[in-house]
């Protein structure tokens, strides 16, 4: 590839600091600072800005120390966001984020008009003019849109390189601004002494002029600390990311910080509260020498910076996301992604953002606008904050950053972040925080392939998977009489019959845990291990579309013996010992059963309960009917098999259904079973009405399994109980004999359970 045809990334530290800076001391500095140390006195702005920067400062740390981490490719806040969350809740955040950025735009253009009251005032005081120019004169609009229009001119023409050196120009005439200000001696600082809590709400005779609430006030102050990650959206035209990201983004947020903290005292001593407090007065030229030229000149070079830096990152976020093709239209992701030009300039991505920007400016809203960019920035900077946080938790052997933070500082303003969008308007917050779970909907709607679960939440649960499972295992743990599943499933026809996948994953839905194992014949190497990779996607798809709670897994083994044996073996996932094993055979094939019989003793050999699935064509019919039978022999079988009908029965897929007890005792015996029956039953709190519970007198001469054939042939699942011993005598003949029946689950429980 030819080097014209290459993205060139020539920018070093300065822009980044310097669109930072431009952009945090900007428009609110000069029309809001005034009114908050009027409304709350030096000592609260002061506290706004410690409180303000208790959010800023742990962003542009996280922020460094992610930078020093990664290449923070184009797209800056976006691309990290998405590159930690995923894609897809990286769309939500950074659409939302993208949006903010355009609308900033609109904010920082209304606030440039600003500049122009005084000349426009002096305009119509000393001239007369016909009442349609007067008209337009007092129109925002007149001087914003223009200047909107110069300033797309000048990015699309030059681009970013010449954007950056109107930036320096304009951080010079702010800077210029400043001086002026500072050395200014106003009459009032003559005549009045220095109160750090003097405010209109301690002065009596003002009530048009009455103190706001403190948060109130730190609403409309807040995005006066916001811009500090504005450099980091040209992350993709700088030479060195690692190194300029965070030298400017620290060193834009600290300088802000002492900046504003002497403003604050400098207004506090030049004005009274009640100039400081009227929003229609530009107090700060009032103070300033030659202040009504330089403050508005000021103004217009802070405004026009923001706006500048604004315009120039956010067509590269929307370029990003573009470029990841994540809009919902194929053709509208591949015509954003365009550049033009030897630095890929995002020429479509911005006329875009002037649309937007457009609009938000002939509403002309500015309150409105300035807190809803807000609340867009606050879940940035939160989500950045979390990243951090998330990242030393996960302790990523990767993750390896040549700055770091500290991960309570992250997670404080993390906290902070989302604690404060509340403070500030609980209403905005609940519409941006709604805004962004539809912009994820949307994604994960037309992007479902990219529903991977990022590294750094793997890293998160390996982390806490990990630490659970060692405590779990060092605890003492209180012994418990109730009983609930935690149970493993051998299967070598997991894709020829699902009816041993679908019993587990009932079972394990809510009350218990399931361990689905897949058995390979065979010896492991290099072909049969790929063999069990490829059943396991497929299982664990299988998993998904079936919304299971199953842990799936294969093992290669030579014989049910070896393959048994492992998998009795196995410690628990969920951090209890397994205690059921399950196998599946067709009744039609005599062969597995006899397999799985041979290996009983070994079963046995540690204490788990037994249950065999007899599956048929039948399946499990329509899942409405559960009958399980109860005979003299099951006195350790019949409460696990009520318990696993009540389980099962409690799975979306049954929904409807009920369970009915079958009960056969000898004639002699017949009402005294009814009644421990009921009452077990009752005592239990088992949603089984009493009118499903049948107790059938059995004589000598019928044999049980013909009762049983003729009472649940209708069944949709028939649960019978079985005794080693007899199997040990009888072999396979114990199973046989049930041909009128669909699936049957045959229950053997090492003890009798206690129904609670």
């Amino acid at each position: 590839m030819k080097m014209a045809e290459t993205t060139i990334k020539k920018f070093g530290t300065a822009p980044v600091f310097f669109t930072a800076i431009s952009t945090i001391l900007g428009a609110v500095m000069f029309l809001r600072f005034g009114f908050a140390v009027g409304n709350v006195g030096f000592v609260g702005t002061l506290a706004i800005i410690l409180i303000g920067h208790a959010v800023t400062i742990p962003t542009a740390m996280a922020i460094a120390e992610i930078a020093t981490n990664q290449k923070v490719e184009g797209g800056g806040e976006y691309f990290i966001i998405s590159r930690s969350f995923g894609l897809v809740i990286g769309f939500s955040i950074g659409f939302a984020l993208y949006i903010s950025q355009a609308i900033s735009v609109a904010f920082y253009i209304i606030a440039f008009a600003e500049a122009f009251n005084t000349a426009i005032n002096f305009l119509l005081q000393n001239y007369n003019f016909p009442d349609q120019v007067k008209w337009l004169l007092l129109q925002k609009q007149t001087i914003s849109i223009p200047a909107l229009l110069l300033l797309t001119a000048i990015v699309l023409w030059k681009g970013a390189d010449l954007g950056v050196k109107a930036l320096y120009a304009v951080v010079v005439t702010l800077f210029i601004s400043l001086i002026a200000f500072f050395i200014g001696q106003p009459a009032y600082a003559d005549t009045n002494s220095f109160d750090p809590f003097l405010h209109v709400g301690n002065m009596g005779g003002f009530e048009d002029l009455s103190a706001l609430g403190f948060f109130a006030v730190f609403a409309i102050i807040f995005p006066a600390f916001t811009g500090m990650t504005a450099g980091v959206g040209l992350s993709g035209d700088l030479e060195n990311p690692r190194r300029s990201i965070p030298l400017g983004t620290l060193g834009g947020t600290l300088v802000g910080m002492i900046v504003y903290v002497f403003i604050a005292y400098k207004l506090a001593v030049s004005a009274s509260p009640v100039d400081l407090a009227n929003t229609d007065k530009l107090v700060m030229a009032d103070i300033a020498w030659q202040g009504w030229l330089l403050i508005p000149i000021g103004l217009a070079a802070a405004t026009i910076s923001s706006a500048l830096g604004s315009l120039m990152v956010a067509p590269r976020t929307l370029q990003a996301i573009a470029k990841d093709k994540l809009l919902p239209s194929l053709k509208l992701n591949l015509w954003l992604s365009k550049g033009s030009g030897k630095n890929d300039e995002p020429f479509n991505a911005t006329i875009i953002t002037i649309a937007i920007a457009i609009v938000f400016i002939v509403m002309g809203e500015l309150d409105f606008v300035a807190e809803i960019i807000s609340m867009f920035f606050m879940v940035t900077y939160g989500s950045l904050c979390l990243i951090s946080f998330l990242q030393h938790f996960a302790a990523d052997p990767s993750y390896r950053p040549t700055f770091k933070s500290r991960w309570y500082i992250s997670l404080f303003g993390a906290i902070a972040c989302f604690g404060l969008m509340f403070f500030m308007n609980a209403a905005y917050a609940v519409f941006a925080l709604t805004l962004m779970v539809i912009f994820y909907i949307i994604a994960n709607w037309y992007n479902s392939d990219k529903k991977n679960l990022a590294l750094i939440f793997q890293g998160v649960i390996f982390q806490i998977s990990r630490r659970l499972q060692v405590f779990l295992q060092k605890a003492e743990k209180e012994k418990t009489a109730s009983w609930r599943p935690a149970a493993i499933c051998i299967s070598e026809n997991s894709f020829q019959r699902f009816a041993a996948f679908d019993l587990l994953r009932w079972i394990s839905q809510t009350y218990g845990f399931g361990t689905y194992i897949h058995k390979i014949d065979g010896y492991l190497s290099k072909a049969k291990n790929k063999e069990a990779r490829e059943a396991k996607t497929r299982l664990i798809k299988m998993a998904e579309a079936s919304k299971s709670n199953v842990f799936i897994d294969t093992l290669i083994s030579p014989s049910y013996t070896t393959a048994i044996a492992q998998a009795i073996q196995l410690p628990g996932i969920s951090g209890t010992d397994n205690n059921l094993i399950m196998f599946e055979y067709s009744r039609l094939q005599d062969k597995e059963l006899g397999t799985i019989i041979e290996n009983f003793k070994l079963i046995k050999s540690v204490d788990f309960d037994l249950l065999l699935l007899g599956s048929t064509e039948r399946g499990f019919g329509f899942k409405k009917e559960i009958h399980i039978w109860i005979t003299s022999d099951d006195f350790e079988n019949a409460n696990l098999m009520i318990l696993l009908g009540y389980i099962i029965q409690g799975h979306e897929e049954w929904n409807g259904a009920f369970i009915k007890i079958i009960a056969l005792y000898p004639e002699a015996t017949c009402d005294q079973e009814r009644e421990r029956l009921y009452a077990l039953i009752e005592t239990g709190q088992l949603p089984i009405s009493p009118k499903n519970i049948e107790v059938i007198p059995q004589k000598e001469t019928t044999e049980t399994k013909t009762i049983i054939n003729d009472k649940s042939k209708d069944a949709d699942l028939t649960i019978i109980g079985f005794r080693e011993e007899l199997v040990r005598h009888n072999g396979a003949s114990v199973f046989a004999g049930y041909e009128d029946i669909g699936n049957i689950v045959f229950v053997n429980s090492t003890k009798e359970k206690v129904i609670k």
